[in-house]
């Protein structure tokens, strides 16, 4: 007898599976992709204490780059590796980026579904709050946090956090607004589900793509968040940052030493925009709207 061939039913791919291969296609996205690993691989590295010592002394002071690692990009006035300090400027901002990232987006996106699904007084409360907080202009906000905090990479993260919680809230508010009254949402009423499941199951699902390719401009505002405050003197005061290698570039220049400048600028725009492209594909990729 001749076998029946049988069918082989494969398990779809999930949406972020689709997504994420959707992006992966591209190769200039793909490219940053491989450039933002790059950084976190490096944090990672800097947490496993697998990078180089960046308050130790490699030479004379502010040696000009020469073809050796550690003064690859020079030394600065300590006679400190600017390869090294960029490298846990990077750990610092990655930091910082997805810890605000990790704090912001689940409390901006958990009041924004409440906020449109409820209505009535919960949506009045929760824009009033979102009223005060836009009303103050962010520096003087993360500044008040930060010092009632006390200064430190953790005070930082919570109070770049109070103020990026915002756009996400109102974004996927509206998205609710414009779902809470679907056929879905109306079936699921019919047949018993409560507010819970139809929130978190029903709704949550068709406005997730929201607050996931907010949180990409979320972590960009972040990391240069965190080097403008640091640069003014309002961010991290201990360890290593990239808003202090560029304070402290402007004595280098006057001696003609572009090293440490060229390398934490170049160091900079390459997570910005790798996070940049991929924010922007993100959304073409998971936006129902473009696709």
């Amino acid at each position: 007898m001749s076998s029946v061939p049988t069918a082989v039913h494969l398990k779809p791919r999930s949406a972020a599976m689709e997504a994420l291969a959707a992006l992966w296609r591209r190769p200039h996205i793909r490219a940053c992709m491989l450039v933002v690993l790059a950084y976190l691989l490096v944090a990672v590295a800097g947490y496993a204490h697998l990078l180089p010592d960046h308050e130790a002394a490699v030479g004379d002071a502010q040696q000009p780059p020469d073809w050796h690692l550690a003064t690859l990009l020079g030394t600065d006035i300590l006679g400190r590796s600017v390869l090294w300090r960029v490298l846990a400027g990077a750990q610092t901002a990655v930091t910082i980026g997805l810890v605000t990232t990790a704090l912001a987006v689940p409390f901006g996106t958990a009041l924004g579904l409440a906020a449109g699904y409820f209505g009535g007084w919960v949506d009045a409360v929760i824009n009033w709050v979102y009223s005060v907080v836009v009303s103050v202009p962010d520096i003087l906000l993360i500044t008040a946090i930060s010092y009632t905090l006390g200064k430190g990479l953790s005070s930082m993260c919570v109070a770049i956090a109070a103020t990026s919680w915002v756009s996400i809230m109102r974004l996927v508010r509206g998205e609710v607004l414009r779902h809470k009254g679907s056929d879905y949402v109306l079936a699921a009423r019919s047949l018993g589900a409560g507010a819970r499941r139809i929130m978190f199951s029903e709704i949550l699902p068709n406005v997730i793509h929201v607050a996931i390719v907010t949180s990409s401009l979320v972590l960009l505002a972040a990391v240069k968040g965190e080097v403008i405050l640091t640069y003014l003197g309002l961010g991290v005061q201990d360890g290593a940052s990239w808003g202090l290698l560029i304070a402290g570039a402007s004595q280098d220049l006057t001696n003609e030493i572009w090293g440490p400048l060229a390398g934490t600028v170049t160091a900079m725009f390459l997570l910005i925009y790798s996070l940049s492209a991929i924010g922007d594909a993100l959304r073409d990729v998971l936006d129902p709207r473009l696709t």
